[in-house]
């Protein structure tokens, strides 16, 4: 297998996150806020889709432009946002992102009244507000601390946007969904976002305005972020960061399309024949999983390589998935639930695998695998298709096969840094 060396460059990073722990911690606590809060914004969405396909009766497949604008936001505003985090830095960059993500949730007010349209308009206003606080926080967290430990840091961090990812479904079963089962109409089915998104709206707001306030670290070389489509030949000629990035594309399409499917899924009176409130709360046990095998996978990295714990997590979610293809019942249901839990380090270790080396092209890579997760648009709408012509349950294949890349990817890379 490969072997990516860290350079003089992590060594250098090592050193002085040996000398800068108190501030850095102080640091991840608040960067961790930020995760936290993009996790349960992004698990709305698996609570949205089935919501809005019963208001406006849509196909799968229209239902599924939820996913393909939320999250082509991150292919298209991934080139600017590198360019503002690199004219006003990390810091004031998240405080932008928050403030946009902000306007987006008040968009849902307008959106309420105005149909699918607009509802959409309004979930790629959020998304760009969340893929400048995405293309800003992952690279910074990789660097508040040693390079060796970047694996195990940024998985600590995404447990906790993993919280969110959790808690989302749940509060929107409950926000939303019930509000819906007792309401009257589809305008009334429809007026039950208002609320949630407002308050999550003036949250996002009062967030900004402390993370602005906020005295974090200054890390050297955060005013180098280089765009994603600058000097081919630098991190394009990273062998490591191109696989990185399609292993990020197909595990976000791959994670995003299970989530948003999940619903609609457990619904099916083969497998369990739940009402979308019911199911709602067993998205969060998909999300938890998620969440607990993170904590989990910050202790286990550092004892194993994060490629063979990598290589481990997509064969056994190969296995769960092809169970709830061929399964029914609760073995299919709890099979396909149980994904979440391998799903726990996978996004955080193919990130920081892909950056490892990278030196000063790491912003531009940081572009390059936040632009990636555009399969999070793309593979969910693919699926979509499969389940208009094939059934829900079938059309899970595509995302077994998505997790055959990424265990390709993880044992290719399985000496990468060695033990953590």
């Amino acid at each position: 297998m490969a072997s990516i060396a860290p350079n003089s460059s992590a060594a250098r990073q090592d050193a002085a996150g040996a000398t800068q722990d108190g501030s850095n911690t102080s640091a991840l606590v608040i960067v961790t806020v930020l995760f936290f809060m993009w996790g349960l914004i992004t698990s709305l969405n698996d609570v949205l889709i089935p919501h809005l396909k019963a208001i406006y009766t849509l196909t799968y497949v229209q239902a599924m432009l939820v996913q393909f604008c939320f999250f082509g936001a991150y292919f298209i505003v991934s080139l600017p946002a590198g360019a503002l985090i690199r004219r006003i830095g990390y810091q004031k960059g998240a405080v932008a992102g928050l403030l946009i993500a902000a306007g987006g949730c008040a968009l849902f007010y307008p959106a309420s009244f105005g149909g699918y349209g607009l509802f959409l308009f309004a979930f790629f206003v959020l998304a760009s507000g969340i893929t400048i606080l995405q293309v800003a926080a992952n690279p910074y967290v990789t660097v508040l601390g040693a390079a060796r430990t970047a694996s195990s840091r940024l998985t600590l961090t995404q447990a906790f946007n993993s919280l969110g990812t959790t808690v989302g479904p749940a509060v929107g079963g409950l926000l939303i969904l019930s509000a819906a089962g007792a309401a009257a109409g589809a305008a009334a089915d429809a007026a039950t976002v208002r609320g949630p998104y407002l308050g999550l709206a003036g949250a996002l707001a009062l967030l900004a305005m402390l993370f602005f306030a906020a005295r974090l670290p200054q890390i050297s070389g955060s005013d180098d972020v280089a765009l994603p489509g600058e000097g081919l030949g630098s991190a394009w000629a990273h062998r490591h960061l191109v696989l990185g990035a399609i292993g990020i594309f197909l595990y976000v399409g791959a994670e995003v399309s299970i989530g948003s499917f999940l619903i609609n899924f457990l619904g099916e009176s083969h497998i369990a024949g739940l009402s979308h409130a019911e199911a709602a709360h067993y998205v969060s046990i998909y999300w938890g999983g998620a969440m607990v095998g993170r904590f989990i996978g910050f202790a286990v990295m550092r004892v194993v390589s994060p490629g063979k714990t990598l290589a481990f997590n997509s064969l056994l979610a190969i296995a769960l998935v092809l169970g709830a293809v061929f399964g029914k019942g609760n073995v299919a249901m709890w099979a396909i639930l149980a994904v979440g839990l391998c799903n726990s380090i996978m996004f955080p270790t193919i990130f920081s695998m892909a950056l490892n080396g990278l030196g000063k092209y790491t912003g531009q890579g940081s572009g390059i695998l936040c632009m990636a997760i555009v399969g999070g648009a793309l593979v969910p709408f693919a699926q979509g298709a499969l389940a208009d012509s094939v059934g829900v349950q079938a059309s899970f294949m595509l995302p077994a096969a998505c997790y055959v890349f990424i265990f390709y990817f993880g044992a290719k890379y399985s000496s990468m840094y060695g033990a953590q």
